[in-house]
């Protein structure tokens, strides 16, 4: 009798081996703000030094065909956390018609509402320790969009994105409670990004023994350009000030990834932990003195524009237990693509419909065809636009503000990734293709519509 207790104990010792409980995997989506696509040295950048990024794209898988989720700042975040593009999530532009006020004394905030499910809301209903360090943009305080409503258990940073503006803010938010800087009382001495830092690598050390969830949208490098000190490494440039500074902040963020990355190995927890690395859209400035830097490179346009240097954006994804080394994809992904994509990773089922397709199996070197999707984008500043791209096909209608019936522009972006031969005279059926696609892809929006159509919204637009 003892000895068949025992063999059953010994088989139950080597089910339990053989069988481990499978452990989730973190988490970290690091956004950069307006950081072109050419930008970083793992993506040809000559002029910044970007190291420990491109040390973080040596150890993972770099997508040469990413897109954000808009041009601009709050879509794109919105896009993001929804997994809905511009033409079905909540928040598709920075100032929406029946917004609130917001911090930055405009109004047209549109918050996130509590139907809105964000992909931190998933995690944190699946196990998962959820934070925020940096930039929110998608609810001012007291709204239903305030960052712990909307899944995070923590939040550290601006509610604002206009308040993000400056580096040396006379106060930052904590969760709900509102943090006064002192030292940045008329003195400047608290740089915001520092603070960041210190939060990011508190939420890592303290949630390193269960699964967590850190999204950390950072400022940098947006305007405007400040900056504790220029790095030495750019003090003897030839350059203006403008210039080094703005260097000095795209490698102050590359510092950043190394410390956490340092952080995530210190503590044993980088071989079960998956880190993006992206930016919210294209760069902001690409003209003058900023064309030393061909932040986009060959893509035409910059941020708020619906060419490739708007949207186009770098995206690197590292977990060296599961992604191949030094390896790149040129997938056609965009952000409504990451919130399926964490859902299979962590292998959890969602009934609600999301506008992104996984690409997990990309990241594990299989081959995926995403041939028969496509992906949208619309905007709402300036003139107006909605842009599609399916295949290697790009479309493009412009001054929508101005009614629907404008002509339709058609790049192949793999003959002319810098759109500028317009092929719409030579291809009807793609023009009719591209009709078909936005309309199906937009659903009204109480916040946000055409201007012909409502001539109330026109104060709100182009703030």
């Amino acid at each position: 009798m003892k000895k068949i207790f025992f063999q059953l104990i010994v088989f139950l010792v080597i089910v339990s081996c053989d069988n481990p409980k499978k452990e989730l995997p973190n988490i970290i989506f690091i956004m950069a703000d307006d950081l072109g696509s050419a930008e970083l040295g793992a993506y040809g950048q000559k002029n910044i030094f970007t190291p420990n990024i491109d040390i973080l794209s040596s150890e993972g898988m770099s997508f040469t065909q990413a897109y954000s989720g808009s041009s601009v700042c709050a879509p794109a975040r919105s896009v993001l956390m929804t997994g809905l593009h511009t033409g079905h999530t909540r928040v598709r532009g920075n100032f929406g018609y029946g917004g609130v006020s917001g911090l930055g004394g405009k109004e047209g905030r549109v918050p996130l509402k509590n139907e809105d499910i964000t992909i931190a809301e998933i995690l944190k209903d699946n196990g998962y320790k959820t934070g925020m360090v940096g930039k929110w943009g998608l609810g001012e305080p007291n709204t239903s969009g305030e960052p712990n409503k909307k899944g995070f258990d923590y939040f550290f940073g601006f509610l604002n994105q206009r308040r993000a503006h400056s580096y040396y803010p006379d106060y930052l938010w904590e969760d709900s409670q509102k943090i006064i800087l002192e030292n940045n009382d008329g003195k400047g001495k608290d740089y915001s990004h520092d603070i960041f830092l210190k939060k990011t690598l508190g939420f890592i050390e303290e949630n390193m023994s269960s699964p967590f969830f850190l999204y950390l949208p950072l400022c940098i490098p947006h305007s405007n350009f400040e900056i504790p000190e220029i790095l030495d490494v750019y003090k003897e440039k030839k350059w203006n000030k403008k210039q080094k500074i703005y260097a000095s902040m795209v490698s102050t963020m590359d510092n950043t990834v190394g410390k956490i990355m340092e952080k995530l190995k210190d503590l044993d927890i980088d071989k079960n932990t998956y880190v993006f690395f992206t930016s919210d859209n294209g760069a902001a400035q690409i003209d003058d003195e900023w064309k030393i830097f061909k932040s986009n490179g060959l893509l035409k346009g910059k941020k708020r524009d619906p060419y490739e240097g708007g949207i186009r954006v770098p995206l690197i994804v590292r977990n060296p237990s599961l992604i191949k080394k030094n390896s790149k994809s040129d997938i056609v992904t965009y952000f409504p693509d990451f919130f399926p994509t964490i859902l299979e990773l962590i292998n959890v089922n969602y009934s609600n419909k999301i506008d992104g397709l996984s690409i997990a199996p990309t990241l594990f070197g299989e081959k995926q065809n995403f041939d028969d999707r496509y992906l949208y984008w619309e905007f709402y500043e300036q003139d107006g636009w909605k842009a599609a791209r399916f295949k290697n096909w790009k479309v493009i209608k412009n001054n929508i503000h101005f009614g629907t019936d404008q002509p339709i522009e058609l790049y192949n972006l793999i003959d002319d990734p810098s759109e500028v031969i317009n092929l719409s005279s030579r291809f009807p059926d793609i023009i009719k293709k591209a009709e078909e696609i936005f309309l199906e892809a937009h659903i009204p929006s109480e916040n946000w519509f055409w201007k012909f159509q409502n001539s109330e919204v026109e104060k709100i637009y182009n703030q």
